[in-house]
Order: structure tokens, then sequence, then C-alpha cells
């Protein structure tokens, strides 16, 4: 009987439209979600997989020796793809030439990611047995040969290889890459026990296998083994996915409180619609059972069919952006599996768990109230309903993003903003107090208005505020990260780096490339040197400490010492003065932190042979996705000025200056006739003992990177700026009942439609005004929080927002609430007296 009469209830209350708005809201809140989380995955996996060429594969295990095979067959067995490659040093000739190589000795299947660049294309094919594959650096270094020798075995130079997609950038691993097969090793007779070897185990596959096989096997790895992907280090690609990734959850999660928001209105909405509906039905003998039957059932219905709605809205959503895509990011389609489920979670949870306040005040209402219309019933404490949305909203933003940092400052920025609009409201609330309808100008009206629906306003200010505060926070994010990612890559970013420069030959290569007009960036001199004590205290390796010696572990390897007299560009100086003494070092922050350095400690280190103690003076944070030489411990030029040195630097060369110059004809070839570029064939010949570093191919591939990103936070941008246009007409349908009721007696009274078209133009105007105030103070402080503790970048004042945003606020609410209430201002008195009865 109960089921019948709620049923029956339902579908009147469906057809006269008194459901539109919650249900609206949740299938917003649905759809926001689902497409969001949808095509954020989408973009996510294609930036991962795209970055993951930057490695030739999705994962890597590097060891210094042979790794366990019952690792290799968990890997089969889980459908994943790997390869086995081989890096070691070693000494080629040719005739009378000599010169050391890093030879990486590769299985079939290589890369399972990319390709690999020769200077006659792209290709995934390998080097045919006895044949070598070799950087350009090494020909022009051996004078171009047909063969070289490789301990016992002699191999044909066969191609040209211009980069190998898991090169990766060290401008500090100077010797040139030479590609064989993996069979090709054992001739040799290079490899011996006690070799010093890299081997490095390539896997790729579907992202679940990968995550199966990681967390099986890891655990597994001891200290000497090190478990890489596309965001582990410091390399260029890390950083800007790394911070591409928590845009997109960001973004998604705005996209949970705004859809919060707006259910929590809704729902409120809804109840107060039925607070006489159930003074009726008390007063005609209905039990509290039959009334939570009743509306519960409403409210479930209401959710099921958003749910439904939002889900098909967040599918066709997909697939209308996904048309829109690039194809190579396009053809990645991660499954629908958590996207729905997050979805229908985000409706079930947000549905009843903001629906819950309200609806317990509606069941609250005594019969009383159809004698006495002020009767609300049970006060129920605002703590209550203020604890169920940030406990949900909480719950949701962990559940999808996995990151209390970002999901505590969202429910951080929810708390302020309702402490603004608390505080806004009581002031509102205590000037309403004896204001009536003034009708002397619309400005007075309009006042009037704001003051005497103080509360329903306020509720108004939320959705109007969020969907501001979420607009600007992505708006300002999206804008930093590119501005960052532009300064990390300019156009003029430098594709050439030379290493081993002696002394005497920075002389001479400054003259060349003054001839050339070249412009290099600083020279950087490079020591290698041991830190082997902090504060008299002897430093110990990871295997040391793992054998159960007592001491501080330390850096188990040699470290690139350089000096500087000022704070390198890439850098920022967070303790302490940079290095003024002789005697002083400035430490880069993450080793800082992992060794337990400070300003004011003493380092001791060994170079040559010979003890060097200095003091900490400052603790730098380095920016090490720039494609910029970077250091750990920068010096004085007295302190090291008795060691032996050698000095690196970088340049850019352009097309034009690569292949029209003339000082030898452009016509340099190579083994096969291949031209040459001129300019960095003749600084090989007049300098061979300078490495010359081709890092033009990678900027290319991290620009193409970069542009994926960015075409991501746009699109990201773009389904914000929806979701809050769809949020903002919502929350307009609030209060269209009591605005019908004051516009039928102002009618009475004779007000005319220009003065209320003006009035009901600037209360939202007034509305929009102090959303945009309130919207930019949330978001400063949002952006405060993001900046330094989850996106690590600058944190600054955005003062035009102060100007532009209570303007651009009050121009869009106002447009909308009078678009809104244009039917109601058409109307007569007698037909809005009769629509309101």
């Amino acid at each position: 009987m109960e089921l019948s009469l709620a049923w029956r209830l339902f579908k009147r209350e469906l057809q006269q439209g008194q459901l539109l708005l919650i249900i609206l809201a949740i299938t917003l809140a649905v759809l926001s979600v689902s497409g969001l989380a949808r095509v954020s995955e989408r973009l996510q996996v294609a930036i991962t997989g795209q970055a993951s060429q930057f490695i030739a594969a999705d994962r890597i295990i590097d060891s210094p020796v042979k790794i366990d095979a019952a690792i290799l067959t968990k890997a089969e067995d889980l459908g994943l793809k790997h390869v086995t490659n081989m890096q070691f040093n070693s000494m080629v000739y040719s005739g009378d030439k000599f010169q050391l190589v890093t030879v990486r000795a590769v299985e079939t299947g290589y890369p399972l990611k990319g390709d690999i660049e020769l200077t006659s294309g792209k290709t995934k094919a390998l080097p045919q047995a006895g044949e070598i594959w070799f950087e350009t650096r090494l020909g022009g270094l051996l004078g171009y040969p047909k063969s070289i020798e490789l301990g016992n075995s002699e191999f044909v130079l066969s191609n040209e290889i211009s980069r190998l997609p898991d090169a990766g950038f060290n401008p500090f691993a100077s010797s040139p890459v030479v590609l064989m097969r993996m069979e090709d090793v054992a001739k040799t007779g290079v490899i011996q026990p006690g070799s010093r070897v890299t081997y490095l185990y390539q896997f790729a596959g579907d992202e679940a296998s990968l995550t199966a096989f990681e967390q099986s096997v890891k655990p597994l790895l001891n200290s000497t083994q090190r478990w890489v992907d596309v965001q582990s280090g410091d390399s260029p690609i890390a950083g800007a996915v790394k911070r591409a990734e928590r845009f997109l959850l960001l973004a998604s999660l705005m996209g949970i409180a705004l859809a919060c928001a707006a259910i929590g209105i809704a729902a409120q909405r809804y109840c107060q619609r039925h607070y006489d509906v159930v003074a009726m039905l008390k007063t005609f003998g209905a039990s509290a059972k039959q009334i939570r039957l009743l509306f519960g059932t409403h409210l479930l219905l209401v959710t099921l069919m958003g749910i439904v709605l939002g889900l098909i809205g967040g599918v066709l959503l997909d697939f209308g952006i996904s048309y829109l895509l690039p194809p190579e990011i396009a053809a990645y389609s991660p499954p629908l599996t958590r996207p729905l489920l997050l979805g229908i979670s985000t409706g079930l949870i947000s549905a009843f768990m903001f629906s819950a306040y309200p609806l317990m005040r509606l069941l609250a209402i005594p019969p009383l109230r159809v004698l006495q219309r002020q009767l609300e019933g049970l006060q129920l404490g605002m703590w209550l309903h203020l604890l169920l949305s940030l406990g949900a909203m909480a719950l949701l933003g962990y559940l999808y993003s996995q990151s209390w940092a970002l999901t505590l400052t969202v429910v951080a920025a929810v708390l302020l903003l309702g402490v603004l609009l608390s505080v806004l409201g009581f002031v509102m609330i205590r000037l309403g107090h004896s204001v009536g309808m003034k009708t002397t100008n619309p400005l007075q009206l309009a006042l009037a208005g704001l003051r005497r629906r103080a509360r329903q306003n306020a509720v108004q200010l939320v959705g109007f505020s969020a969907a501001l505060v979420l607009l600007l926070t992505i708006l300002a994010l999206r804008q930093d990260l590119l501005n960052e990612w532009q300064k990390q890559l300019p156009e003029n970013a430098p594709n050439y780096f030379l290493v081993n420069i002696a002394p005497d030959d920075a002389k001479p290569l400054n003259d060349f490339m003054t001839t050339k007009g070249i412009v290099a960036t600083d020279i950087y001199p490079v020591i290698r040197g041991r830190l082997t004590q902090i504060n008299g205290e002897a430093l110990i390796s990871n295997e040391q400490s793992e054998a159960g010696e007592k001491g501080r572990v330390g850096i188990s390897r040699e470290l690139n010492l350089t000096w500087r007299n000022t704070l390198p560009a890439n850098n920022e100086l967070l303790e302490g003065h940079f290095n003024q003494a002789a005697d002083e070092v400035s430490v880069e922050s993450g080793v800082a932190d992992r060794l337990g350095i400070g300003i004011g400690d003493k380092l001791t280190y060994v170079i040559d042979n010979q003890e060097l103690t200095v003091t900490v003076a400052s603790i730098r944070a380095v920016h090490w996705e720039t494609l910029q030489p970077n250091f750990f411990m920068i010096f004085t030029e007295e302190a090291l000025a008795p060691f032996a040195y050698t000095s690196m630097a970088s340049f850019y060369l352009n097309d034009q200056q690569a292949t029209n110059d003339q000082s030898t004809n452009g016509q340099a070839l190579s083994a096969d006739g291949t031209p040459k570029d001129a300019v960095i064939l003749a600084l090989i010949q007049q300098f061979p003992t300078i490495s010359i570093i081709d890092v033009g191919a990678m900027v290319g591939q991290l620009r193409q990177i970069i542009e994926q990103v960015s075409l991501s936070l746009t699109l990201v941008l773009a389904l914000v700026l929806l979701a809050s246009a769809l949020v903002l007409i919502a929350q307009t349908e609030a209060g269209m009942a009591t605005r019908q009721r004051e516009l039928a007696v102002l009618r009475t009274f004779g007000a005319s439609g220009w003065l209320l078209r003006s009035a009901t133009g600037l209360e939202f105007a007034l509305l929009g005004g102090i959303a945009g105030v309130l919207a930019v103070i949330v978001a400063e402080f949002a952006l405060y929080l993001l900046k330094t503790q989850v996106f690590e970048l600058n944190v600054y004042m955005h003062w035009p927002w102060w100007g532009i945003a209570p303007v651009s606020g009050a121009l869009i609410v106002a447009l909308l609430g009078v678009w809104r209430c244009r039917q109601l201002l058409s109307q007569s008195c007698s037909e809005l007296l009769k629509a309101g009865s």
C-alpha cells in the first residue's frame, strides 16, 4: 500500500517537474565524476604510455647481477612482454685509434616501446649478427671506419644511431653508445667473472598486470636493484607526468566537490517544498513509518534515475571527447569499470549523505504547521549536516584520488568557504530585520531582497562561489603548469652538450663558437669526489648497513662536483646564503633531507686521494626536470682550486646553423655516404677529446609529451567549465517559488516591469559579485596549499582576480538569473497569483 502510494506520488511529482532539480543535481554529479574520471584516466594512461617511450618499456628492473628466473616466469604468467638487455663499458679499436664506449646488448623484441632513431629514419629492427650500430660521435672520433674490434671479435659498423628510446639524459655519461645483439656478447670475451655489468630487464603490458607484477616482485629486490618506471628518479619527463596526473586528479576532485554542493542544495530545496505535504499527511493520520517509507522511496528512485542518466551522460561525454583527441591519445582506452563504479558510488553516497540532514528535518515537521506556516519542526544542529557533508566529500575524494594531500586541500577550501558564508549570512540576517519591500528604486529593492532572503541567498552563494572557486583554481594551476614547462623547455633550449672539456681547450672552444656564431651556456667545471664524513662521522654504504655495520648511511658512489660564484638559474635557495666563503658548500635539498644535513654541518670529501672539509652554507631546491646540468653539491672556486678538473657546457644549434656552414663545404660524409652536420663534424675533428651529446631528439620528444599534457589540461578545463555552467544554471532554480510570490505582491502594489527586471538583475549581480569575492579568497587559500604541498610551484597572489572575478561573477549570475526569471517577469499580476496558488 505504502509503496504503491509512493510510486503514484513519485510519478505525479515527476510529471509536474518538482523532482527535476534534484534529479538534475544527481545526474550532474554522476556525469561529472564518471565523465571526468573516464576522460582523466584516458589522458593519464595516454600521457604515461607516451612517456614510457623514454624508457622503452612500462617497467624496468635494473640489476648488477642476473635476476631470479622465477621473476621472468611470473611476468610471463601475467601476460607481460619482456626483454633482457646488458650494458657495460669497453674499449673499441680501429687501426691505431681506440675509444671507450658504452655497449648496449639487446634481445630480439627491443625496444618494447618507442623506436630506435637512425640517421636514415626510425626502426624497430636490430643489428644483424656480427654488426654494430654506433652513435654519431663515435664515427667522428674514429674517422668513420667500416669495422671496429670489440674484445676478441670484429664487427661491421652498419648503421648510425641518432638516439635510442631509453637513452635518458645524463650529460656526465660521456662514452659513445654502440648497439649489438645479446648473442654476440659471448664471442667478444669481454664479460668475465667480476666484470661490471648492468642488466636491464624491461617489461610491458596492461596496467592491471603491471601492478600485480610490481606488488609481487618489488619486495623481492635488494638494495642494489632498482625498480624503474616513467616517474622514477629525476628524469625530465617524470616531473611533467606527475604534475599532470595530480592536476587531472584535482580537477576530478573539484568536480566531486561541486557536484556534492549541487546535490545538497537540491535536496534542501526539495525537502522545503514538502514541509506542508508532511504536515498534511500527519494531520490525516499517516504514521512516521509510512512517511519515512514514502520519502525514502522517493529519494531512492530519484537517486537511481540520476545515476542512470549520469552514467549514460558520462559515457557519451567520453565518446564525444575521444573524437576531439589526437589519434595517439584516443588509441588508449582504459577499462570503463572504475569510472562507472565511481559514478555509482558518488550518486549513492552524495545523495544519501547530503540529503540526510534536510530529510531528517522534513520528517520532523509537526502537524500544527497546517495552521502555523512558520513551524519547521526539529531544529537539528548544523554541525551534523557539516559532519555528514564533509565526511561524504572526504570519502569520495580519497576513494577517487588515493591522495590525502589533495583530498584534505579540497576539504579545507570547502571549510573556509563555509565559514565565510556563515559570517556573511549572519550579517545579512542581522541587517535584514524590519526590512520591507522598498520600491523607490531598483538598487534599494535589490538590497532589500538580498537581506530579506538572507538564508536562501547564502545557500545560493554556496553553488555560485563553489563554481567560481573551481574555475579560478583549475585555470590558475593549468596556466602555472604550462608556464613552468615553457620555462624548462624554451624555444632555444640547448640541444647539444659538451663534456670532458680540458682547461686548455676552453679558449679555443670559445673561439670556435664565436666563429660559428653559436652562443654557449655557462661552463661548469666537473670534479669527481666522494662524500665520506658528516660532522666527523664516517659514512657507510647500504650494503654495509644491511650487513649490520653501524654508522650513517651515505651515498655509495662518487659525485660530480662543481663550483660557481652565482646561484644557477634552475635552482632555488631555500636556506642560508649561497657560497661566499672559500670553505662553504651548497647542498641540494633532497640529498640534505636523506642524509640529515643542515646549515652549519661539516662535510668531508675525498678527491684525488685528498680530504676536503667544508661547511654547509645553503640548501637548494633543484629543478631536475630541466635539460640543464644539475649538481648535488656546489663549491666555491677556491675550495676546488687544488684539484684537476674537466668542464662541460651546452649550446643551441638550429637547423640552419647545422647545415649551411661552409667550413667543410657542408659535405662531410659518414661511412654510408650520408651528409653530416658540418658544424658538429668540424667540432669533433678540431676537439677529438671533447664528447658531444646530442639531446635534440629528446627535446623534441619531451616537447611532444608536454603538448599532449597541455591538451589534456585544456580539455579538463573545458569539462570543468561545462560542469560549473550546469551548476550555476541549476542553482538559479532555487527560490523561484518564493520569488514568484514576491513578484506577485510587488505587481499588486503597482511595481512596473522595468523596476522588477532591473531589481532582479541587480540582485543576481550582487550575489555574483559577492560570490566572486568569496571565490578569490578561497581560491588563493586553496592554491597556496596546492602549490606548497602538492605541485611544488611558486606561490604568488593573483591581484587581477580581485577585480575580474567579482565583475565576471556579477555578469554571469545576473544573465543567468534574468534568463531564468524572464517568464515570471513577463507575467501579469493575475497570472503570477494564479501560478502561485
